[in-house]
């Protein structure tokens, strides 16, 4: 994606502490070799942080036991990146054990939807971050649900990318592959993203868009009548056009991507 380097914003799923202590000492000291305020979020110290890293109780950083405020989430986020540059750092960077913050389904949504929006200033801030997932605690759903939403993941669970673009709030993000295991992930990402429409129009930037298939625009088409706007598919697949036609589709318009 053109506004985020994929390393800025990671979904990073483990199975067994051994991985979480290796990737997070690396990711941690990579940013202190930087210069950055590095931060591990998790339920307790875990003992083995670089010299210079800081804990922080993932409680009071994300208020677990209740559903995250996306909003505050972000904006206290926006605070600590800035208090991170007064006190002479180049950035911060937060490596947070989040399965914890997803034990039920409102706590899944409203997390998911916090994602989307620190994607968006990540993009933009000196901050940087890995969403950390144990997957034997998250579930197999939380991890397709937000891996998605990441520009860089190891999750095999979301085939496609789909981000709120920080500099165009009409515009959404789309990359990767919306095949049949997109079916249902595809409409949930889109509630989350939620991209404004601007003129009546949600524009959806897919340079990097590989395959789409049918069920994909059906899901698209159902959004923007929800919405009662129409979908821009920005795109350099010929079939995408060809399928538009086909099934009739009267809310989205395919365009060439430049």
């Amino acid at each position: 994606m053109r506004n985020l380097a994929p390393d800025q914003h990671i979904c990073w799923t483990y199975d067994d502490p051994g991985q979480l202590y290796d990737y997070a000492r690396s990711y941690l000291d990579a940013g202190l070799q930087a210069g950055e305020r590095a931060w591990f979020a998790g339920l307790a110290d875990p003992g083995w942080l670089p010299e210079g890293a800081e804990f922080v109780s993932i409680e009071s950083t994300y208020a677990a036991g209740a559903a995250v405020d996306p909003k505050a989430q972000v904006a206290a986020y926006a605070v600590a990146t800035e208090a991170a540059l007064a006190a002479g750092h180049t950035g911060l960077r937060v490596f947070a054990d989040c399965a914890a913050l997803l034990r039920t389904d409102a706590e899944l949504d409203a997390f998911a939807r916090y994602e989307a929006l620190v994607d968006r200033f990540i993009a933009v801030a000196p901050m940087q971050a890995v969403c950390a997932l144990h997957r034997a605690e998250a579930g197999e759903r939380a991890v397709g649900e937000l891996a998605c939403l990441h520009p860089r993941t190891n999750a095999t669970e979301a085939r496609f990318t789909l981000r709120g673009d920080p500099y165009a709030p009409g515009t959404a993000l789309l990359s990767g592959e919306l095949d049949s295991g997109a079916d249902r992930l595809f409409p949930v990402a889109l509630e989350r993203v939620a991209p404004h429409p601007e003129h009546g129009e949600i524009v959806f930037d897919a340079h990097g868009l590989h395959f789409v298939d049918h069920r994909a625009l059906l899901h698209l088409e159902r959004y923007a009548e929800r919405r009662d706007v129409t979908a821009v598919l920005r795109t350099s697949l010929t079939t995408a056009a060809h399928l538009v036609e086909l099934l009739r589709l009267t809310r989205i318009r395919i365009e060439a991507a430049g």
